[in-house]
Order: C-alpha cells, then structure tokens, then sequence
C-alpha cells in the first residue's frame, strides 16, 4: 500500500509541473501569443547573409538562386568555402560572374585553437559589409521571398542585437522524419515560449540574425572555440537577454532543411547537439530538465499504478488523466505549428511523445558525456 501512495505523489507531482508547461510556458506560444498585423517595412539597411559549406554542391545550386530571389533591396550573400574537396570552389568562382553581391571566402587550412564552423563564420561575418548579419545552412532554403525582410527586422528597426527564427524540416515519408518533426517542433516550443517569456537561451543556426558590431564586440566565439558545435545555441545562450533578443514568429521567415533520412546519420547528428548541451548555464538546463524528469516520472508512475491496483477506479482515474493530458499536449502542438509554421497536422504528437522520452534520457545520456563529436 505505502508503494501505491508512493507512485501516486509522484503521478500527481510530475503531472503538476507538465499541466504548468503546457499553459504557462509553452502555452505563452501556442494560446497567448498573437502577431500584429502590420505590413512589409521599407527597408533601407543592407543585410549580409552569411553561409558556411564544407562538400555542399548540391545545396549550393539550390540555396544561392533561391537567395537572390528574395525581395529585398540591399544585401549580398557570402559563402565561407571550407576547406570542400568536390567542385565547390569552381562553382562559387564561375557563379560570382552571374551574381555581383556573391562574396566568396576560401578556407584553406584550420588553426589548431579553433573548431571549423565556427572559424568559418568568423571569417565570413569579418569581411561582411553591413552590420546585419542572417544567417543559415547550405541545406536550407527561405520558404518566403520575404525571409530577410522578417528575420533582419527586429534588428534593423527595433534596435535589437539578435533575432531568432524557426528552421523548420522537410516532410518525407516514413518513422524517422515524423519524429524528426516532432523534435523540431519540440525545440521550438522551448526556444520561442521561452523567448516570449523575456528569458531567451537557445536559438538555431539554420536561422538566426545579429549584428556584426555585437558578434565582433565579444570577440567572436571567446570562450567557446573548443567545443565543436555551439556556434548557434552557446553563442546565443550566453548573450541573449530579454533587452537585447527578439523572437521572429511569421510563417514568412522560416527556413527549411532537409533532414537526415537514416537512423545512423540523425543519432549523431544529435548526439553533437547534446553534447553542447553540457555547456548551457545551470538554469537554463533546468527549464530543459524539469520538462523532461517530470515527463519520465508521469509515465513511469501512471504505469506503476496501472500494474499495482486492482479496483478499476485508480485505473480509470489514471487513464482519464492521461488522456486529458493527450489532448493538452495534441492543443499545444498544433496551434504552435501553426503559428511558426502556417500548417497544424500533428497527430503523431502523443505516440512521439512516449517515443521522445526514451530517445531523450538514452541518446542524450550518450550524448552528453560523448567527446568525439565533429561537424563534418
């Protein structure tokens, strides 16, 4: 009996502090936050547009044709080259003749100090020519011809020094990409409810603009060039504040990746992501942290109930619950992936839901105490 009681303390306990981030936090995005209605700006500032690529061909005729449909006056776009062995730096040479704001920054050899995406933008946002900065992969494409004007706006017009935005994935059939959506989804919801809430901590380089003057002001990546990864969400976690960080949430101004299509691919890929979690401050660990213990010890506990009791009341009551908490969970997710997104199907969230949990304490753990993560 006193294992019962146990279970049920915890069951209610982690159900409170779910119920709290569903309407208190992820809530602030999904139910409270509403766009202004306004119209494009005129803008006058110029943008740089900055993209680092290592063996990225492909992408690269993609990418740069689709950034120079963008409607917008004055920006250039500059591709760091780094250090590609396939036919990158032939291409870039012959294209800079058909596009005259194509910059094109060759890496040749990496210092020993230094991690190579990071050192590959650092160069690239050096020789940039304007003090605002957007940048994104060579695997994503803008889904708006209006990306810079939306991303470069809280910069450019409200003083800010950071603006984060949504990079969203590419929707492909099979198990591995309806999960990798929820993820993504999942990180969006920590990073823009949080952002909302005045308390930003993470951003994703797939979609992010700053100034120039604010990156080179706190010499670039100090601090932070050892550890491979980061140079999105450390650089972000360590400088955002509420003055000085807007959050951009318009369908306009996401991105759009292609993601990983094999198991062996995305786990690491993923694996570096949590290796970088490592270094995020204390507190913002804990509003990742406490999310996640409690949703390991709800389904824990609702099990441990299910398997000790024999009335059908508990059994009801636990089932009733979680359902409730189904249709919270379903709510949240699809009114956030509408709001970043424009589109709202999301009914694969609660079977993600149990899937995350043991992705989350197993690959994270991995990756976590993992030292042997690389960029490519």
């Amino acid at each position: 009996m006193m294992w019962v009681d146990w279970w049920w303390m915890i069951f209610f306990s982690a159900l409170a502090i779910q119920v709290f981030y569903f309407l208190f936090v992820f809530g602030r995005l999904a139910f409270l936050y509403k766009p202004k209605e306004d119209t494009l700006d005129e803008a006058l500032d110029g943008v740089s547009v900055v993209v680092a690529a290592r063996n990225e061909l492909d992408n690269l005729h993609r990418l740069i044709p689709k950034l120079f449909e963008q409607n917008y006056g004055t920006f250039e776009v500059i591709i760091v080259n780094d250090r590609s062995s396939d036919d990158t730096e032939d291409f870039l040479r012959a294209l800079s003749a058909t596009y005259a704001a194509l910059k094109v920054v060759n890496v040749r050899y990496l210092p020993g100090h230094v991690t190579a995406k990071k050192y590959a933008l650092t160069l690239g946002i050096k020789v940039a020519r304007y003090d605002v900065v957007l940048l994104t992969d060579a695997d994503c494409l803008p889904q708006s011809p209006n990306w810079i004007r939306r991303m470069s706006y809280p910069v450019r017009k409200l003083e800010k020094d950071v603006a984060i935005g949504h990079g969203s994935y590419q929707v492909l059939p099979g198990l591995l990409n309806k999960f990798i959506q929820y993820e993504t989804l999942l990180t969006a919801l920590y990073c823009f409810s949080f952002g909302l809430w005045s308390s930003p901590f993470m951003g994703v380089g797939r979609n992010l603009c700053y100034r120039r003057s604010f990156f080179m002001e706190r010499k670039a990546f100090k601090d932070l060039w050892h550890i491979q990864g980061g140079d999105d969400d450390l650089f972000i976690n360590k400088y955002a504040t509420k003055k000085n960080t807007a959050v951009v949430i318009r369908p306009e101004s996401i991105t759009l990746s292609i993601p990983k299509d094999n198991y062996k691919a995305y786990f690491e890929q993923k694996k570096r992501h949590f290796q970088v979690g490592k270094y995020y401050r204390t507190k913002d660990k804990l509003k990742l942290g406490f999310y996640s213990f409690s949703n390991l010890l709800f389904w824990v506990s609702g099990l441990g109930i299910l398997l000790l009791s024999s009335a059908w009341e508990p059994i009801a009551l636990v089932l009733g619950l979680i359902l409730l908490r189904a249709i919270l969970h379903y709510s949240i997710f699809k009114k956030a992936k509408v709001k970043l997104e424009g589109m709202g199907q999301v009914l694969w969230a609660m079977f993600f839901d149990l899937l995350y949990m043991g992705y989350f304490w197993i690959i994270g753990t991995k990756g976590y105490l993992s030292k042997t993560v690389r960029w490519k």
